[in-house]
C-alpha cells in the first residue's frame, strides 16, 4: 500500500501493518467525534509516527498513485473532518 502523507512524500507500507494504523485510526475518529482536540493532535501524530516508522520512503522524485492521503501533522481537526469518509481516514 502506498501512504502518502501531505507535505512531507509517500511511503510504502506492506498489508501486514494495516491492523494497527486502522486502530489508530478509530481512536482519532473517536477523538475527533468528541471534540478533543488535545487527543486528536496526540493520535494524529502517532499515527504520522506509524506511516513513518513502519514503511519506506518513496525518493522524492517518485509519484506513485497514493491509496491512502493522510493529514499534514499540523492540521487542524476541521481540515481532517472534511479529509474523513464514514469509516474514517483509513477505510475498511
Amino acid at each position: 500500500m502506498i501512504v502518502r502523507i501531505m507535505g512531507e512524500g509517500q511511503w510504502t507500507l506492506a498489508d501486514s501493518h494495516f491492523a494497527e494504523l486502522n486502530k489508530l485510526d478509530d481512536e482519532l475518529l473517536a477523538e475527533m467525534e468528541g471534540g478533543d482536540e488535545d487527543g486528536f493532535h496526540r493520535t494524529l501524530g502517532a499515527l504520522l509516527d506509524a506511516v513513518r516508522r513502519l514503511g519506506e520512503p518513496l525518493p522524492d522524485d517518485s509519484l506513485e498513485p497514493s491509496e491512502l492521503i493522510l493529514p499534514a501533522p499540523d492540521a487542524s481537526l476541521e481540515d481532517v473532518r472534511e479529509m474523513l469518509s464514514d469509516d474514517g481516514l483509513i477505510p475498511g
